[in-house]
């Protein structure tokens, strides 16, 4: 579990070199009192570990640009691949202070050691494409939603593909929400295309998508709470992560299938493997059982796919929504909650000298 004393962390995505996860995490100052105002003071910080337990804590890797820029207000949540070159891409969120960050676009930074990250002159690499999406002010919705790229290698060598929270230009404005697509043969320049999940599935936005295979079964992961699922959907269960199996990375995904993975208690889960190579989802602790905002890393829960393909999370009972209530305390109590994770500087001092320290 990962919780900062002076910062909440919530959309996260993971790095892998050797043995070691690196984890890149949104942040923001705890001082800011209302967890709502989180959104707009964030930045982007970073963390290692071995385990996906114990993490160290290192400096953060991408804060928002000077004005003006497309990212001035806010960079969010992204992925990272390791290129053909080498090097290390970070395609992350971006809203700028010109369209008072109603507009989101997808910026590139590279780093060749995960550790410094400079902005790529090509960023922002990707915007809405109107033949398929919705822009802002095509509807009531609230925002242009173009953002949570996950980018991954084409199974079959064939260049790079980008999964993206976004609406559909058509449907009922609450039922929207689709994934969009994108490709492209040098991370550089990317082609928007037609989505990988249909619009009318019951979601005003499937947001943090992901694609594993997970027991020889491609999953989409998202995320999306009760109150943006399309009104026609909502009932009295909360919801929080979800999950529906496809034919191929690349879908197509039936969004209108998509199983409660968790409650509400968790939100941004992404799948990672362990050192034995297990698959494990983590999400951030979203609200307690009071509904108050929580902001930390869950430690790792077991995934596996059932026979009849139901996607198992830890030891909830087939078709249950997974949930920390219960299970913790996950008030935002420094009194109540787990270990601080250390610095970088913090890790090298003998495990005495830190506990003395806490």
């Amino acid at each position: 579990m990962l919780r900062l004393p002076d910062a909440w962390i919530w959309d996260f995505w993971f790095a892998r070199e050797g043995d070691t996860h690196h984890l890149f995490f949104l942040r923001a100052s705890r001082a800011l009192g209302d967890p709502d105002r989180r959104h707009w003071r964030v930045s982007v910080g970073h963390a290692v570990s071995t385990d996906l337990r114990e993490w160290t804590q290192l400096a953060d890797a991408l804060v928002p640009a000077d004005r003006p820029a497309f990212d001035d207000i806010a960079t969010w949540t992204g992925s990272v691949v390791r290129g053909p070159d080498d090097r290390w891409y970070m395609f992350y969120t971006g809203a700028g202070s010109t369209e008072r960050a109603l507009v989101q676009r997808i910026g590139l930074a590279t780093s060749s050691d995960l550790l410094t990250w400079e902005r790529h002159p090509t960023s922002p690499v990707l915007t809405a494409a109107g033949r398929w999406y919705e822009r802002y002010g095509d509807s009531t919705w609230h925002d242009e939603a173009w953002r949570d790229p996950w980018v991954f290698a084409d199974p079959d060598g064939d260049g790079w593909h980008m999964l993206i929270t976004a609406r559909s230009n058509e449907g009922p404005v609450d039922d929207r929400g689709v994934i969009a697509h994108a490709r492209s043969h040098d991370l550089l320049h990317w082609t928007a295309q037609p989505p990988v999940t249909a619009p009318g599935s019951g979601f005003g936005h499937l947001e943090v998508p992901q694609v594993e295979i997970v027991d020889g079964q491609p999953l989409l992961v998202f995320s999306c709470l009760r109150d943006h699922l399309a009104e026609r959907c909502r009932d009295a269960a909360a919801c929080g992560v979800w999950v529906v199996p496809g034919d191929s990375l690349l879908g197509p995904f039936d969004a209108a299938r998509a199983q409660r993975l968790t409650d509400d208690s968790l939100y941004s889960g992404r799948l990672v493997r362990d050192a034995d190579g297990r698959w494990q989802l983590l999400a951030f602790l979203n609200h307690d059982a009071q509904g108050r905002f929580v902001g930390e890393l869950s430690d790792p829960i077991p995934v596996r796919v059932a026979a009849d393909g139901t996607v198992l999370l830890g030891d909830a009972a087939p078709g249950t929504p997974y949930s920390v209530h219960d299970r913790r305390d996950v008030a935002p109590d420094e009194e109540q909650a787990g270990p601080v994770a250390p610095t970088q500087a913090e890790a090298a001092v003998p495990t005495g000298a830190v506990a003395a320290r806490a």
